[in-house]
């Protein structure tokens, strides 16, 4: 009989399937098996306390929870029941965290195995990890069970307790969450900040100057003394008076003495006072950690936290990286010996830190024991040996540099200073040069191309001395304007919730999901910029007012610590949602006693001081509050961007442009929930929803003329009929902006099929013709993100092997020859100019060379590395069955008295 293997998804059964014996059964749960019941007609007909339904937790019964069996996973379940009555053994092979513990222990729960249970635990899908685990499996361990369900039923408490007090007092369909509202808080203070904020202006000089030794090498230098005290920056200034902060003894230059001061230094001479050059070294980031991957892929590829966390479970499941929900940086043995092969291989002996690197955690509340994301295996993969694609590909490449990286030796940079003086005026010019670039040559933080990276890295100065006298190629007076502090991106909102202990880096992304979540509207995403809503406002200060441990960050961080402390065992669950949910301090308490204290209106209500008139909230929204009638706000106005002019243009009512020219109807500009708006005639009983089109993007309200309006108002506008299909084109303004649309009919699922085309100035949405679509619809669609290619230094002409070209490119260290390809240094002694194209044809000949012996020797290694774990199999089974064969010792878990639906 088969043993059998639950994990949690076909892919990851899938790749273990292929490092298991044939005699492993292998299945997926599909995630949990059981949950808590999402709603009052989940729960069964016998319950019927009214509390215990709503919430899916009898709270009487020592919170205990309600786990009821999913529709949507009957037949998962049928399916397991199935595989386990023709086993012999089951191994539960969930991930290795707490989620994945909860998971095992419910399948315990529910399948009641009468065969022996072992827990297998892997944090790395590889043919030597799945072996490894199968002879080192343990128990399930109760604690962090313990710990994933006190959680589960302290967010269901929270959510299910003021989330329906938030339906009530502000708008239905609103919610509330232990992290989810502490992050909302976060988001509304910043922008409370920027409402708050007053800008402050400052001015400085900047010169272009140049050593006459090096005449063709220009520099800049930039004024920070005057008189012997220094000028005025940004840090400056307070940023609620947008005046210098009180006790900062500076110059603050206005305009007209920053121009003064400019025609006084012309013509006068530079010096050089002083230069002083420093050596600085930079090591390398520790390797990723959830929350470190999430940032960075955020900042680099433009992936958001859950789409981070769904490529990453990918690339697990398929066997190329470690396990991707960890807090820890720590790298296994293995892990360092396979980077440091491959920095060695990849860069040369050189490149490799002078011993092995080890990093320690230092966040805040680091759980479970597990490595830091990595490539997975005892050596690995390139990106481009694992013939992944699109986003796959980049995470990968994104893991795989940053772990290559923390085994190189460090940046050697020196930072070079030179004080220049003219009159009695103080310039600085800054420089700084790559010594030696170590790890910069597989990765730099926050930059999506090395080399390029290592570019910028440098700012080199001419060789200067104290005593020489630049000269002043040019001297130009700019003006500055303090900046409000940023918004936050879910890169640095991931990192702050981090930094506090709020939530865990696991939870972020679905957090972030629900935040920005249309339907509960507390956060617009621009860009890459979280913008909170005036809805997002209302909730806050209602939860501020009447429920302030909630939303305060010490507090949820130690509520973090509390649930890690479950999780070790060290404090004991019932007691503690006793206090936080129950007693005369609980929070069913509080919101009993709240409840008949919070007025509906004053909740609904937001108090900007600087407006002079009220905000209020609706279903479909914001607005303004006046005698003469409510004004809707746009759903994407910031809070923050709304000013006192704003409320007075928008409560003087919609502009009117003038009437038709041939129906005679007002045509005026308007806004409304979505922006600025075009409409055609009055709204009446007749006309209950007269035309309008939007107004075209980067188009201000006060640009739209009468005839840009009479033109968009002809819109969606018909073209003609393609020649070759007879079907119509017609020209039209969408959400992106204008654009032209091929009917093509319907596909093969009776699906409208269209080909659509954007509208790129010089051409007008209102004026294009047909033939001018028909020229458009015959060019190849434009391919987003691609670059142009990059040009060669020089060509030196066709390969005479393949006659393929041979070029030399600009590297970061230099120019370089590059063949198909295949990429070499210039041989040392020649030049750009005077290189042969037979000293290129023998230089990229011994780089090939080199690059073909290293394969072959990879390869070598992986077919020994087979052999030996398939003799390791071979053991491993043999064992197993002789184990069995004399008595298997039943694990049985942890028993619990649960509900259950099924």
């Amino acid at each position: 009989m088969p043993t059998l293997v639950i994990v949690e998804s076909p892919t990851k059964a899938r790749t273990i399937r292929n490092y298991l014996p044939r005699d492993f059964r292998v299945e997926a749960s599909m995630g949990h098996v059981r949950d808590l019941p999402q709603s009052t007609s989940d729960v069964p007909d016998s319950i019927k306390d009214k509390r215990v339904r709503e919430l899916g937790v009898d709270v009487e019964a020592g919170f205990e929870p309600i786990y009821l069996v999913p529709k949507d996973k009957s037949k998962v379940v049928k399916t397991l029941k199935d595989a386990l009555k023709e086993a012999d053994e089951l191994l539960l092979a969930t991930d290795e965290d707490r989620e994945g513990e909860s998971i095992s222990w419910h399948l315990l729960q529910l399948l009641k195995p009468k065969v022996p249970v072992k827990r297998m635990v892997f944090h790395e899908i590889t043919e030597e990890a799945i072996h490894s685990a199968i002879e080192n499996c343990r128990d399930i361990d109760v604690r962090l069970v313990r710990a994933q369900e006190t959680r589960r039923i302290l967010d269901r408490l929270v959510g299910y307790t003021l989330s329906p007090l938030l339906w009530k007092k502000i708008a239905y369909g609103l919610s509330a969450g232990r992290v989810q509202s502490v992050a909302v808080r976060l988001l509304v203070n910043r922008e409370r900040q920027r409402r708050a904020f007053r800008k402050g202006a400052y001015w400085d000089l900047k010169a272009l100057l140049a050593i006459e030794a090096d005449s063709r090498q220009e520099f800049e230098a930039k004024l920070v003394t005057l008189a012997g005290r220094k000028l005025a920056t940004g840090a400056d200034f307070d940023e609620s008076t947008g005046q210098v902060a009180a006790g900062r003894n500076v110059v603050l230059l206005s305009e007209e003495e920053a121009r003064a001061l400019q025609a006084r230094l012309d013509g006068k001479t530079w010096t050089v006072s002083d230069l002083e050059e420093r050596p600085v070294t930079r090591k390398p980031s520790p390797p990723f950690t959830t929350s470190t991957l999430q940032q960075e892929a955020n900042r680099k590829l433009g992936l958001s936290a859950r789409d981070t966390m769904r490529t990453a479970q990918s690339l697990y499941e398929q066997g190329y990286i470690t396990y991707m929900r960890t807090d820890s940086v720590h790298l296994s043995q293995q892990a360092i010996a396979a980077t440091r092969s491959c920095v060695e291989e990849m860069y040369g002996a050189e490149y490799l830190s002078p011993s092995p690197r080890q990093y320690t955690t230092k966040s805040k509340g680091a759980q479970e024991a597990h490595e830091a994301i990595r490539p997975a295996g005892s050596t690995f993969r390139t990106p481009k040996q694992t013939g992944l694609k699109d986003r796959e590909l980049k995470l990968y490449d994104l893991i795989w540099k940053r772990t290559v990286a923390t085994q190189m030796a460090d940046a050697r940079q020196t930072q070079v200073t030179a004080q220049i003086q003219v009159e009695d005026a103080g310039f600085r010019a800054s420089g700084k040069r790559i010594d030696f670039p170590g790890f910069f040559r597989a990765y730099v933080e926050g930059s999506d191309d090395p080399n390029a990276a290592i570019e910028n890295q440098e700012i080199i100065l001419p060789p200067m001395r104290a005593g020489d006298h630049p000269n002043c190629r040019n001297l130009e007076a700019i003006g500055h304007e303090t900046q409000p502090p940023a918004r936050f991106t879910e890169a640095s909102l991931v990192k702050t919730l981090e930094s506090e202990g709020i939530g865990r880096p696991s939870t972020y992304a679905s957090i972030i999901g629900t935040i920005t979540d249309e339907r509960k509207g507390y956060a617009h995403l621009v860009g890459n910029t979280l913008v909170p809503t005036f809805t997002a406002f209302a909730v806050v200060d209602l939860l501020e007012r009447h429920f302030p441990d909630i939303v305060d960050l010490r507090f949820t961080s130690k509520m973090e610590q509390t649930l890690d402390d479950i999780a070790a065992g060290e404090v004991d669950w019932l007691p503690y949602l006793t206090q936080f949910y129950s007693g005369d301090q609980g929070l069913e308490t509080q919101v009993k006693e709240r409840d008949s204290n919070i007025d509906p209106k004053e909740a609904r209500t937001i108090h900007l001081d600087d407006l002079g008139t009220k905000i209020r909230i609706s279903r479909t929204g914001a607005y303004i509050e006046s005698e003469n009638g409510n004004v809707n706000l746009p759903r994407d106005l910031p809070p923050a961007d709304l000013h006192p002019a704003q409320v007075e243009t928008l409560l003087k009512g919609p502009n009117k442009l003038g009437s038709h020219p041939e129906t005679g109807e007002p045509i005026y500009v308007k806004l409304g929930p979505y922006g600025h708006y075009i409409q055609l005639g009055d709204k009446t009983e007749e006309n209950p929803k007269p035309k309008n089109v939007s107004v075209p993007p980067k188009v201000k309200p006060e640009e739209v003329t009468m005839e840009m309006a009479l033109g968009l108002l002809t819109l969606p506008r018909t073209l003609g009929v393609h020649p070759e299909t007879g079907r119509k084109i017609q020209a039209s303004l969408g959400r992106f902006g204008p654009y032209i649309v091929h009917d093509l009919g319907k596909d093969e699922d009776g699906k409208p099929k269209k080909d659509y085309r954007s509208i790129k100035a010089p051409d007008d949405v209102v004026t294009i013709t047909l033939e001018r679509a028909l020229e458009l619809f015959a060019e190849p669609k434009a391919v987003r993100g691609k670059r142009a290619a990059a040009k060669p230094l020089r060509e030196l002409g066709a390969h005479p092997n393949d006659g393929e070209p041979v070029n030399i490119y600009e590297g970061p260290y230099g120019p370089y020859l590059k063949h198909g390809k295949v990429n070499a240094s210039l041989p040392e002694g020649q030049t750009v100019e005077e290189i042969t194209m037979d000293v290129a044809v023998e230089a990229l000949a011994a780089k090939a060379g080199t690059k073909k012996t290293t394969r072959s020797k990879k390869k070598s290694e992986t077919t020994t590395a087979k052999k030996t774990t398939a003799k390791r199999a071979t053991k491993t089974t043999t064992k197993k069955t002789t184990t069995k064969a004399a008595a298997a010792k039943k694990s049985t878990g942890t028993s619990k008295r649960v509900k259950t639906g099924e």
